[in-house]
């Protein structure tokens, strides 16, 4: 049932607006507050879906109590009642966030066809920060070992910045995961996370992926296109396996780095990016330096902050959590009941050599659930664990 507040100090307006309400939809609960005190008062205690609010009132006028509701419960969707001579503070209170407004007396098909659409769009909030809450737990980093425990406190402090970080770790020991905790964790959470795989990508493409490029820039190049950095804007860039880049890309990237200015492939004209970099390699950066495959000032410039992500031999502590982690999402996933692990078999996963890391045992617990028994046993583990 959707929750309705009108804020109106009139009581002929208020019950008019009742009346119609209450007559058009069962599902609508309607609750009145006589002026803007009182209608404060109730969006604190109570949540409501929309609030229809008078402009001109005594004791708090109408754009007083829409400043005041966007502070306590922005979510909530404003409408203003306008008498004819505030028309022009009615339009104002659309820049202030309100909805829409509708002018007394009010008009019946305006006022239900505002209301439903208001009512709509609060859904579709409430349904988008839910898929963002999903989102978001797609990438949890699970674990309460000491490594753990140093790696959540560095993302708590840095991630508010703007410092550039770089992550480091063998393969499959979830860098990109610290990538996004520190996004989603900074002030540039409502921007984009662009990732990049820079191992993936052509030596002879990856700046144009990088920067974008003009038409006839290259021989494929059928029209202008923005790259990655772009997308970026306002937002943060991830570059996976920047150990795998090539000079030539690392010498545009620093100078992105240094200048906030990117130039697209086959053009002069600058182009100005605000963008959070945050890199990861699995690769021994000084070791590429000495050797002459990565440019020092650029690893620099990306180290301000270093974040070592450690492998699972040297977490095994987490192993429970992560098998019970994996075994309730892959049973999720299948649609099947959640298989319960022995603690021999536990055992045993926790003595194994995990050379892939958090991704091979992911894959070993999804191989487990589909081939062991009702419960996986320590023998079930002997027999697909090393498979």
């Amino acid at each position: 049932m959707s929750k309705i507040l009108i804020i109106e100090d009139e009581a002929a307006i208020r019950r008019v607006l009742v009346k119609i309400l209450s007559e058009e939809n069962d599902a609508y609960k309607v609750e009145e507050a006589e002026d803007g005190l009182v209608g404060i008062d109730k969006i604190k205690k109570e949540d409501y879906d929309l609030v229809l609010c008078d402009i001109k009132m005594p004791k708090m006028d109408g754009v007083e109590v829409l400043e005041a509701v966007k502070k306590l419960k922005p979510e909530i969707p404003m409408v203003m009642i306008s008498g004819h001579g505030d028309l022009d503070t009615a339009v104002n209170t659309m820049r202030l966030g309100a909805f829409d407004y509708i002018s007394k007396p009010p008009d019946l098909n305006r006022l239900l066809n505002t209301v439903r659409i208001a009512l709509d769009r609060k859904e579709l909030v409430v349904e988008n920060k839910m898929l963002k809450k999903k989102v978001s737990k797609n990438y949890q980093m699970i674990g309460e070992s000491a490594a753990i425990g140093r790696i959540k406190e560095m993302i708590n402090k840095v991630a508010p910045t703007d410092a550039r970080v770089l992550v480091t770790g063998p393969n499959g020991t979830g860098k990109e995961l610290v990538a996004h905790w520190l996004h989603q964790k900074s002030e540039r959470s409502k921007g984009s996370m662009i990732e990049v795989n820079c191992a993936a990508i052509p030596s002879e493409l990856i700046e144009s992926e990088l920067f974008g490029h003009v038409k006839g820039a290259f021989t494929s190049a059928n029209k202008d296109r923005a790259g990655k950095f772009e997308a970026a804007n306002g937002g943060t860039i991830f570059l996976d396996e920047i150990g795998d880049m090539s000079l030539s890309a690392q010498a545009k990237v620093l100078r992105a780095l240094q200048e906030s200015r990117i130039q697209r492939v086959g053009s002069d004209k600058d182009i100005k990016v605000n963008v959070r970099v945050i890199a990861a390699t699995n690769k021994d950066l000084k070791k590429e330096i000495a050797e002459g495959n990565f440019r020092e000032d650029l690893y620099h410039r990306l180290a301000v902050i270093l974040i070592e992500v450690p492998a699972l031999n040297d977490r095994r502590e987490d192993i429970p959590l992560l098998v019970d982690y994996f075994a309730n999402k892959i049973s999720q996933e299948q649609g099947n009941s959640k298989k319960s692990f022995s603690d021999k078999a536990i055992k045993l996963l926790q003595d194994y050599d995990w050379t892939g890391n958090i991704r091979e045992l992911r894959n070993v617990v999804e191989r487990l659930i589909i081939l062991g028994g009702k419960e996986v046993s320590e023998s079930d583990v002997k027999s697909f664990a090393s498979k």
